[in-house]
């Protein structure tokens, strides 16, 4: 996909709110899509900046997506309550739960599958559903060899500042975030307690997550959990937590063209 590094010609605050997602319900899954998805398109609704995908899926132990390709994409995954099997055809097998950091980059072509099922690799069943966000942002260039790549970081999220989870940029070389394959692009995610704010950077195009609980942005208003807000040409705003709650801001300077 092409992108481009044009400033916006205009500033914009978008609020989308939980029950305005598309949904899919089946037996094992339930899955809140903030952009088209799947037979859930919508020629209006195709991505923010680089966002193309942010999933907010519940999973049923026993149970899980299967074996399934990906091509030419930075997937991102962020377990709230649970935990994920991730197995991967480069190798890569392992536990995703809260505090991890997850990135898989596709590439010339990865095939993965990711279930409730921690119990085959520790040996302890349950009975818990699993609850992750996943999100995907397009790569700098196509064709890159599969990647894959995670990182506990919990201890910084308890400090109750803003985190960079996942970047991409130069400035956030060193910095304690998984690394993606794009330059524009960074997650950052703000676990806060009642009364806690964050500033959202400035950027050309934010997007900002409520994965639970409640807050309230300037010039957006109260925020629960599964509401978002797209920011165009903008930042700088502040959110503040009504109560314990957590929030995920994709920081992109750039924007998928066409």
């Amino acid at each position: 996909m092409k992108t481009s590094t044009a400033k916006p010609r205009r500033e914009l605050i978008d609020v989308r709110y939980a029950d305005e997602r598309a949904k899919t319900r089946i037996g094992w899954l339930d899955s809140k899509h903030s952009f088209s998805f799947g037979r859930h398109y919508d020629p209006r609704n195709t991505h923010h900046g680089l966002l193309l995908v942010n999933n907010d899926d519940i999973v049923k132990p026993g149970f899980g997506f299967e074996t399934h390709p990906h091509r030419d994409m930075e997937i991102v995954t962020w377990v709230l309550r649970g935990s994920l099997v991730h197995q991967d055809s480069t190798g890569h097998s392992g536990i995703i739960y809260p505090g991890l950091a997850q990135r898989m980059s596709a590439g010339t072509g990865i095939q993965h599958s990711e279930k409730n099922d921690s119990w085959r690799l520790e040996g302890n069943k349950h009975a818990d559903p699993v609850h992750f966000i996943q999100m995907w942002v397009v790569p700098d260039t196509d064709g890159i060899k599969p990647g894959y790549e995670q990182l506990e970081i919990d201890d910084e999220l308890l400090r109750g500042g803003l985190v960079t989870v996942a970047s991409g940029m130069k400035q956030h070389t060193g910095a304690s975030a998984i690394r993606i394959k794009n330059r524009h692009a960074a997650l950052h995610v703000a676990r806060l307690e009642a009364g806690g704010s964050v500033e959202l950077p400035n950027a050309p195009y934010l997007h900002v997550f409520v994965a639970r609980g409640a807050v309230t942005m300037e010039q957006a208003g109260p925020l629960a959990q599964g509401d978002s807000v797209r920011l165009t040409g903008s930042g700088g705003h502040r959110i503040t937590a009504s109560g314990p709650a957590e929030v995920m801001i994709w920081e992109m300077h750039a924007t998928i063209a066409g």
